[in-house]
């Protein structure tokens, strides 16, 4: 992927992310890291961080700085709007970084990093060149928290439809279709607009997913000093310390 292709990433998807899975989402984002979030002590780090949930939860659940990582343009600028909402002093503790997290040089920053919705985006070169950065960019005995791709290939095309929203007079709506191409995840999210006489706007965007099993994370992630953590409540999620470098 070429840098402007990176950079215009979620082009489309940014106008109607929010407004068609935000609540879904945030409840998600609550259920998964609160807990470990609340118990920060020098900071958060968000990686992947699109138009924000995982990085305000983190400002509100905790007292601790909040490093937030998001290449793609179109998301940052969700992101960087949500931001501008909060009080001064909420915005304080956070910094936001335009690039991949390889390419940001933080160290020793955070004592939680999150990577939710995140993984399955990346091609399996992108995704081993994230765990050494992750493991700088944590201080010893941080914690990691992934939310984990698919494990593997869909056995046939399936179909995600998204709650239609109001606002105002106009109805937003979409759909995910998810199918199998050249050893590939393709994830088409077609979305639309309708008022009272009909459809006003229709849009189509494409991504790319990767699968990986548990056990490849976990052996990845091993590799760079991580072991893995008692179990959690909800097997789509890894938990890992990171114990040396």
């Amino acid at each position: 992927m070429t840098a402007s292709a990176q950079h215009d990433a979620y082009a489309v998807s940014a106008e109607f992310y929010d407004i068609l899975q935000a609540q879904e989402d945030e409840t998600e984002v609550q259920r998964l890291y609160g807990h470990d979030v609340a118990k920060a002590r020098l900071g958060v780090l968000d990686v992947g961080a699109g138009t924000g949930r995982v990085t305000v939860m983190s400002l509100l659940r905790s007292g601790a700085d909040v490093h937030s990582v998001e290449p793609a343009r179109a998301m940052r600028a969700a992101l960087m709007t949500r931001l501008a909402s909060l009080p001064a002093e909420l915005r304080a503790r956070v910094t936001v970084h335009p690039e991949k997290l390889d390419e940001a040089e933080l160290r020793d920053v955070a004592d939680v990093a999150i990577c939710h919705n995140t993984i399955a985006c990346l091609a399996p070169a992108a995704r081993r060149a994230l765990w050494p950065a992750l493991a700088q960019a944590l201080v010893p005995d941080g914690s990691l928290l992934l939310q984990l791709p698919p494990a593997h290939l869909p056995a046939q095309e399936t179909v995600r439809v998204f709650a239609k929203q109001w606002v105002g007079q106009h109805e937003y709506g979409g759909r995910m279709v998810m199918s199998v191409e050249a050893g590939r995840i393709r994830t088409r999210c077609d979305y639309w607009v309708r008022g009272s006489a009909g459809g006003l706007r229709e849009h189509t965007e494409t991504f790319w997913l990767w699968p990986a099993s548990r056990i490849e994370m976990i052996s990845e992630l091993a590799e760079h000093g991580f072991v893995l953590r008692p179990a959690r409540d909800d097997p789509a999620v890894v938990a890992m310390t990171l114990v040396r470098r």
